[in-house]
């Protein structure tokens, strides 16, 4: 089996079904980390349908689905902010295909996508819960940086520059 990785929709069945497993899963480690319980469905649903990734639609975004034997098995998103500084995002691989090495070529995709776009570097923001993916960005050779966002959620932030 083999990892292909691709544009993608981010309004397609496909774009919206890996958004629905990402959010569902980010939100319920936090919940049952911090409130011992998973979200709220109606909250669930709410924040889904009021994060449409819009922004990561061509010309100014990109949104990545990696397959894995022609199966969906994952995305990634890049936007380009100001002053050719690109912002990684939604990175996920589902559950039963992690340790197989597709988020570390989504995330090679992306940078390359970010290129395209126009961006010089990188920059993410994530939990401390999300130790798995920390790991991944500095193994990938993202540095973890000053705080570059006042998200409620984000407690580690990175940057990484983007070599031509």
């Amino acid at each position: 089996m083999t990892w292909t990785i691709a544009p993608e929709p981010f309004d397609s069945p496909v774009a919206a079904a890996l958004w629905r497993a990402y959010y569902t899963e980010v939100s319920d480690r936090y919940h049952l980390l911090r409130e011992g319980r998973q979200t709220d469905p109606a909250e669930l649903e709410r924040e889904i349908a009021a994060h449409t990734g819009a922004e990561l639609a061509p010309p100014s975004g990109q949104l990545l689905v990696a397959r894995y034997g022609g199966e969906p098995a994952g995305s990634a998103g890049v936007r380009l902010l100001d002053g050719g500084v690109g912002e990684l995002t939604r990175v996920f691989v589902y559950e039963g295909m992690r340790g197989k090495g597709g988020a570390a070529l989504l995330v090679s995709a992306a940078e390359d996508a970010a290129r395209t776009l126009g961006a010089r570097q990188l920059i993410l923001d994530t939990r401390s819960d999300l130790v798995e993916a920390r790991a991944l960005y500095v193994r990938l050779g993202y540095s973890e940086t000053e705080p570059h966002n006042d998200d409620k959620y984000a407690e580690h932030w990175f940057r990484k520059e983007l070599l031509n």
